[in-house]
């Protein structure tokens, strides 16, 4: 087959289930298994679920619906569908492909970290990777760091260049439903645990499962609930794969005839159903081994105390560990690949190239730029303030640039576009163009012509440090 054939032939998801499961694929990440649980634990546990409920069945609906409407009303990818909404709206499309540009280098850094710690587990190094000092002194070598980012980036690349089919599609169908049963594994594993410490005080998974369920309002003052619904929506946003180009581009795979609105709604309930999870596996078994204080260890959680907590499980820990992390490589890889796809799906069809030869030059070039991320924590690291207040590496910069600057721009422009220039109506009509009904149309117009551009206006004025 010719590359010219190659190129024009329109890729398809064959069912819907099979869209479903790989846009939750690539909804379902870091953000849900790293991220999530210590923003629970973190905003008073059962208080932040419900508000990041009730933001996912609202704003996170209409953002979703939005990017992922647009994909199969123009049937282009995400650099291309914007411009034909509105040619003056173009440059969404170029904003949306810069962001999984910049996500790409680094996310695949942190993808070789996961991927170091599970072949430590395989090979029996647990009693290591909980040492003090371990995570730092892996992150700032000169070597290993670099070569776990290329086996998780090569892996990403390999499921991509297989096409949407038979890579992304047969990859989710299998990887998805594997990576549910090991959450809830872990989670049943969790809440079933106890322990007693040196002091006498027993504690157990079900104490630790009601500190993550139930609300705490104690000390609840304005300020804290309003810092804990910008937590919750950040998270969101983090979340859903939304402004980035990756459910533009899903959408546009998806054919004419599948209930998007369905479809949308089961993405939803998959990711933070999975989020929810992902924090009932992580936030008890965090508080039976470290009780309250292990808890407040923030983003490090996953890389140093976790490891620690694994290692106070005695005999059963390394094998808990390396189960753990297996599940981290499933949910990483689903939005690489999600991330990567994009960036591929665009450069196609900007460049008229084959899917394998667009696939390879991508790997080659982020990879590049990946080596270059990695010697962040070496010969190039520097520490900066950034405008939010929080203290900032070489890859910390580029997530700012990228979540906290780019992507809040992206959904405020995307809004704007439909809810004012082309109107709620080019989004709700091919919602329903397959003939089912969009229950959620006058929900949906409000959010997005109000509810969500105040929400973007808020998360960049937070990213500037102006409040």
């Amino acid at each position: 087959m010719s590359e010219k054939t190659t190129v024009t032939k329109k890729s398809s998801f064959t069912s819907s289930f099979g869209f479903v499961l790989a846009a939750a694929g690539s909804a379902v990440g870091l953000g849900n298994i790293w991220r999530f649980p210590y923003l629970a634990a973190k905003n008073g546990g059962g208080l932040f679920i419900l508000i990041y409920l009730v933001l996912a069945f609202t704003f996170g609906f209409a953002l979703l619906t939005t990017d992922i409407a647009i994909g199969r009303k123009t049937g282009k990818n995400a650099l291309e569908a914007f411009g034909e909404i509105s040619k003056k709206w173009k440059f969404i499309g170029v904003l949306s492909f810069i962001v999984p540009a910049i996500i790409l280098t680094y996310y695949s850094v942190v993808g070789g970290w996961i991927t170091k710690y599970m072949f430590s587990y395989l090979i029996g190094e647990s009693k290591q990777l909980a040492s003090d000092g371990y995570f730092s002194n892996f992150i700032s070598a000169p070597i290993a760091p670099i070569v776990f980012m290329l086996v998780f980036l090569a892996l990403t690349a390999l499921v991509v260049y297989a096409g949407v089919e038979k890579g992304i599609e047969k990859f989710s169908k299998f990887v998805m439903p594997g990576l549910l049963l090991l959450i809830i594994g872990i989670a049943i594993f969790a809440v079933t645990r106890s322990f007693t410490d040196e002091n006498g005080v027993t504690r157990t998974g079900l104490q630790g499962m009601a500190i993550y369920f139930i609300p705490d309002f104690s000390g609840l003052t304005f300020s804290k609930f309003f810092q804990i619904v910008l937590d919750a929506m950040c998270q969101l946003f983090y979340s859903l794969s939304v402004a980035m180009g990756i459910m533009v581009t899903y959408g546009s795979y998806v054919k004419k005839d599948y209930n998007l609105s369905k479809s949308v709604t089961q993405i939803e309930v998959f990711d933070t159903g999975v989020a929810i999870l992902a924090g009932l596996m992580v936030v008890p078994t965090v508080y039976v081994f470290s009780g309250i204080e292990g808890m407040k260890e923030g983003a490090s959680l996953m890389f140093i105390s976790l490891p620690k907590v694994f290692d106070a499980m005695g005999a059963i820990g390394p094998i808990v560990g390396f189960v753990f992390f297996i599940m981290v490589i499933f949910a990483a890889l689903t939005s690489s690949v999600s991330i990567m796809e994009t960036l591929v799906a665009s450069c196609m069809g900007f460049f008229k190239k084959s899917r394998k030869t667009t696939s390879l030059i991508i790997f080659t070039v982020f990879a590049s730029a990946a080596v270059v991320i990695c010697m962040g924590y070496n010969v190039l690291f520097f520490n900066i303030t950034l405008p939010n207040g929080a203290q900032a590496q070489l890859l910390d910069v580029m997530d700012y640039i990228s979540n906290f600057l780019i992507m809040p721009i992206v959904s405020l422009c995307t809004c704007i576009l439909i809810g004012w220039v082309a109107k709620p109506k080019t989004v709700i009509e091919e919602m329903e163009s397959s003939g089912h009904k969009f229950k959620k149309k006058a929900l949906y117009s409000v959010i997005v012509k109000y509810f969500a551009p105040v929400i973007m206006v808020i998360l960049l004025a937070k990213a500037l440090g102006l409040f």
